[in-house]
């Protein structure tokens, strides 16, 4: 499986960070090796609208399997449900405290997003 993790640190002791769209990277981790790499999002930090659903456009194109993060808009989730990529709400941990999580069928999938648009 290919996981996306919102994060702002560059490994997995790093916090999930609570934001998806404006989130400063993903790291995308493959269960199957135990790697991961990152993918910034600078270009969605001060964007001006938008930065939710192109933040999911660039997850779909990485072919990822899930999202982890703190919260998720409408959109970004609309982008992300369409694109087959299931999202898990994990605010408040680390990044490989909620990779265990997930892996120990401990997190459940969103059904919808769990903030309005425009959240930071």
């Amino acid at each position: 499986m290919k996981i996306a993790i919102t994060t702002d640190g560059n490994d997995l002791d790093a916090k999930v960070d609570p934001r998806f769209g404006r989130a400063p990277r993903f790291l995308i981790y493959f269960s199957k090796t135990g790697a991961f790499t990152l993918k910034e999002n600078t270009q969605n930090l001060n964007a001006a609208q938008g930065a939710g659903i192109q933040s999911a456009m660039h997850l779909c194109s990485e072919e990822v399997d899930c999202v982890i993060t703190g919260h998720c808009g409408p959109k970004a989730f609309a982008t992300l449900d369409a694109g087959g990529i299931k999202v898990y709400t994990c605010p408040d941990t680390t990044v490989g405290e909620a990779i265990r999580l997930l892996k120990k069928d401990e997190l459940a999938p969103t059904r919808e997003a769990n903030v309005e648009g425009h959240w930071s």
